[in-house]
């Protein structure tokens, strides 16, 4: 732990981020902005490629930012997964989508956690971010990394720390955005905390993984509740010929106990149903007469 920490905190770890998608790559810009070398995992040959050439993919991550990582010498991207044995951290962005029978599809989070065992070594960190249930980091992945012979808490450490982009969002940023992070046991969540501590604004530490699985639950199921809410709200009131946006402009003005624009928790009607995490986002500012069965804002 003393080793890890003692990179961590002279900027001389490498941390290798699987999934350099909306959550991995902006995480690695991070990363690289605070000094550390990052080293990129994608299975995707056309994605890697890009990164390699300075070109970026998501449209609110402009190509001279892959350019600089590059130009500094602080990044690569690698479908190899073997470069895993070189990092000090790794951190699993991987999707977590829905099944047909709206089960979770844990077969990416697994996969990886395949990929990862036969090159896990000694002294590293393994962070999962992906948004799952209370237990999956515990009782999903720890028994996969520890086929490779050695065990979480003891030869490793293992924690979550679950994403909170809002992806073109210019206020909240992947550095300003709070990060919580739980631990397998004390010594991985201190450890994660190190390192987000030194790339992030703010670290909440909380008292394990499951809490934090919890934790990133609990903020979608705050805002499904709230976004169907409003929605149903805008068919009930359109029938009654009343003015839905009237009625939440004005129900705004109270100081306590509803949501207001100022603090970010106001909820207005449209399609899309929340952001990435949320599936089917699409953020609606506008306003419009037609009753829409979803809803409002892109944030996770």
């Amino acid at each position: 732990m003393t080793r890890l920490a003692s990179r961590i905190e002279n900027r001389k770890a490498v941390v290798g981020i699987i999934g350099m998608g909306y959550v991995g790559l902006p995480l690695a810009h991070t990363f690289c902005s605070a000094g550390f070398k990052v080293l990129g995992f994608d299975i995707d040959v056309e994605k890697v490629e890009a990164l390699t050439a300075g070109r970026s993919y998501i449209k609110h991550i402009p190509a001279r930012r892959i350019a600089e990582m590059r130009r500094r010498d602080r990044f690569v991207a690698t479908t190899d997964y073997s470069r895993l044995a070189e990092t000090d951290a790794i951190l699993i962005c991987v999707p977590t989508p829905l099944t047909k029978s709206r089960e979770p599809d844990m077969g990416y989070v697994s996969s990886t956690a395949e990929a990862i065992a036969p090159h896990l070594k000694k002294g590293q960190l393994v962070v999962l971010e992906s948004t799952t249930y209370p237990g999956t980091t515990r009782d999903l992945v720890r028994p996969i990394l520890e086929t490779s012979g050695l065990a979480a808490g003891a030869d490793f450490y293992l924690a979550f720390s679950p994403e909170r982009e809002d992806p073109g969002n210019p206020d909240f940023t992947t550095r300003s955005i709070p990060k919580v992070v739980g631990g397998f046991d004390d010594a991985s969540r201190d450890l994660a905390v190190a390192l987000y501590g030194a790339c992030v604004a703010r670290v909440v530490p909380v008292a394990s993984c499951e809490v934090a699985e919890a934790c990133k639950l609990t903020e979608n199921i705050y805002r499904a509740v709230n976004i169907a809410l409003v929605n149903e709200l805008k068919v009930i009131y359109d029938r009654m010929g009343i003015d839905v946006w009237e009625v939440l402009d004005a129900a705004g003005t109270k100081p306590f106990g509803f949501g207001r624009k100022e603090n970010k928790t106001f909820f207005t009607p449209g399609p899309g149903l929340g952001g990435h995490c949320t599936r089917g986002s699409s953020n609606w500012p506008a306003r419009s007469t037609r009753a829409c069965p979803t809803t409002s804002s892109t944030a996770s």
